[in-house]
């Protein structure tokens, strides 16, 4: 029986599997650094310009990591790529374990931002190492490469859900630092159990591959990672300061008691949103019909979907604008839109992930999906930016009118695929 179900065990299943669960345990610490920092830094009395500043290096080391991320694997093997962006994260959390609350508000918020730095890098260096796997040990034909695309992405994202929720759920009880130590012990013994265990499946690196291949001059390849700047910069525009600022001041009332329930419905909240938009993204293909569909049609789906998504925040800025100081209706009728935004963004996703895959060629993957990984890493920069400064100027509703307009313009790059 062991015999014949090895036997029907796609090639490369258990390496996918491998990777997989290092992806996994990296998303749960980032998902939870991202409430720790947040929140924390919050209470202290940051700005939201301030709080949007502390994740800026993070994006932008995403935009120069994955740009040469793509090389390094080429040139050194995805697993050298996977095993580096598990050892940084471990150092980035046992940095931020050293800030001193003494010092003052200037230093901290530079220190915080080159931690945040040196996490942004492992992060996408774990991001790139797993979904370049995923086009080389995925089986061909009948949407196999669809299906291991969106339970990779699908399943990251319900995690670094269940993250957001642990950040916030350990802030009040444990305190920034043991969590953050915590955290850092639980990644070390996941990262010495893949390498120790580590099946083959993943390809070395090449020493002739060049630097300059890193650009991609498929129009395709350029054309999507334009769209997929705006569609991500649409999402952390309100995701990132925005929401959760505008929640704390609804939700508390300044008291420690008050503090710790706001803490825990806004990393509920957030947990719910990227796990529901997790569980999305791994349906997509069946929702889709990726089985069935040729991949142009699926080129076609990608400007209707993001047409369809950029009509929630329209609403949503307008109800908000309009209904004046927040009430608990205001508040319930948010989240529920928000919730769909998360839904129909998980498809738009989707897509992406597949397209990115479906038009790169096997022998430059690394570097294809590098390139289109720095394009999501200069969406999140820029929606990163855009939420505190949005904010600042005119709450959640220009946060949300902000995304509007970032969507039409993802939209637009979608329309431009060919195939």
């Amino acid at each position: 029986m062991t015999q014949t179900r090895t036997a029907h065990r796609p090639e490369g299943l258990s390496a996918y599997i491998a990777v997989t669960a290092a992806y996994w345990a990296f998303m749960l610490t980032d998902g939870a650094l991202r409430m720790l920092v947040l929140l924390h830094f919050h209470t202290l009395g940051f700005s939201a310009v301030q709080l949007a500043y502390l994740f800026l290096l993070y994006e932008l080391a995403g935009i120069v990591t994955n740009l040469s991320a793509g090389w390094i694997a080429a040139r050194f093997g995805l697993t050298a790529t996977l095993y580096a962006g598990l050892s940084l994260q471990i150092v980035a959390l046992l940095a931020l374990a050293q800030l001193d609350p003494g010092w003052a508000l200037g230093a901290s918020v530079v220190y915080v931002m080159v931690v945040q730095g040196l996490s942004g890098v492992a992060k996408d260096l774990s991001k790139m190492s797993a979904k370049s796997a995923v086009k080389l040990l995925a089986p061909v034909g009948q949407g196999g490469l669809f299906r291991w695309v969106a339970v990779l992405t699908g399943s990251k994202n319900a995690v670094k859900g269940c993250g957001f929720l642990l950040g916030a759920a350990l802030l009040a009880p444990a305190g920034f630092v043991p969590a953050i130590l915590g955290m850092a012990a639980v990644l070390a013994v996941v990262l010495a159990a893949v390498a120790l265990r580590m099946p083959p499946g993943l390809p070395g690196g090449s020493k002739g591959v060049k630097f300059a291949s890193v650009f991609s001059t498929d129009r395709n390849v350029n054309w999507l990672s334009f769209a997929r700047v705006f569609l991500f910069g649409a999402r952390d525009v309100w995701f990132v300061v925005g929401i959760p600022v505008y929640f704390y001041a609804v939700l508390s009332d300044g008291s420690e008691a008050g503090n710790r329930a706001a803490f825990f419905t806004i990393g509920s909240f957030m947990a719910v949103w990227t796990i529901l938009y997790g569980a999305v993204q791994a349906w997509a293909p069946r929702a889709l019909g990726a089985a069935s569909r040729p991949e142009a049609e699926i080129a076609a789906a990608a400007r209707g979907w993001a047409l369809s998504l950029t009509v929630v925040p329209v609403l949503l800025a307008a109800l908000v604008a309009l209904a004046g100081d927040p009430a608990p209706w205001l508040t319930a009728t948010i989240i529920a839109g928000l919730l769909l935004f998360g839904a129909l963004f998980a498809v738009n996703s989707a897509l992406h992930s597949y397209l990115i895959l479906a038009f790169s060629k096997g022998e430059r993957v690394t570097m294809d999906v590098g390139f289109y990984y720095m394009a999501n890493a200069a969406g999140r920069l820029l929606g990163t930016l855009l939420s505190g400064l949005s904010y600042q100027i005119g709450g959640l509703p220009a946060c949300l009118a902000t995304a509007a307009v970032l969507l039409a313009l993802s939209a637009f790059g979608a329309g431009r695929l060919r195939t």
